[in-house]
């Protein structure tokens, strides 16, 4: 097992950072409180991620989106700001300078936005936040998963993981299959 996969390391809330790679949104209340939601594809990753939410000591709250997609999120939770503001500047979703990636939050990016594709696995990114694709592509490469952007067009918008090196690097550091139901999404 390596020193930095999902089970290697205690839970704790800087994995959720692995949700804001994804399509995860985070919102200030106030400038005292923090709310991170994420709408999924299926009720399989919503179920997953309201499990590593109360790992990590966070009553999730679950249901569905305006456009009836599943969606968990955290209560307004003062222990979110400092997340909140690394990941924001303004109203504009930003990845961090030199953010360190490790398995629990690849396990968390997995969960939310995990899947094959033609000739690889894809991390999904956010759609509506281009500016963080580039620099999570250099956040891949720092920890050894070189990875090539994928468009809309290739499926996308994601992270494609090929080769099998850097997939087996992945599996190494997401850990084991998190539910049956995500057998067919999960890096094997």
């Amino acid at each position: 097992m390596s020193f930095f996969s999902a089970e290697a390391t205690q839970p704790g809330l800087a994995d959720l950072a692995g949700l804001l790679c994804a399509s995860g949104q985070v919102v200030h209340f106030a400038r005292r409180a923090a709310r991170l939601s994420v709408v999924v594809d299926e009720l399989w990753r919503r179920d997953a991620l309201a499990q590593a939410f109360a790992e990590r000591g966070i009553d999730p709250e679950v249901g569905v989106s305006e456009e009836e997609h599943p969606l968990v999120r955290t209560a307004f939770r003062t222990d979110l700001i400092g997340m909140a503001d690394a990941w924001t500047r303004g109203a504009v979703k930003s990845v961090p300078v030199g953010l360190a990636l490790d398995g629990a939050a690849l396990r968390l990016w997995a969960l939310a936005a995990g899947r094959w594709v033609d000739n690889g696995y894809m991390l999904g990114l956010d759609p509506r936040a281009p500016e963080t694709h580039e620099p999570l592509v250099q956040a891949l490469t720092r920890i050894g998963l070189p990875a090539g952007l994928l468009g809309v067009r290739g499926g996308g918008p994601g992270l494609r993981l090929t080769g099998r090196r850097r997939i087996g690097r992945l599996v190494e550091l997401v850990g084991r299959l998190p539910s049956p139901a995500a057998e067919p999404y999960w890096p094997v």
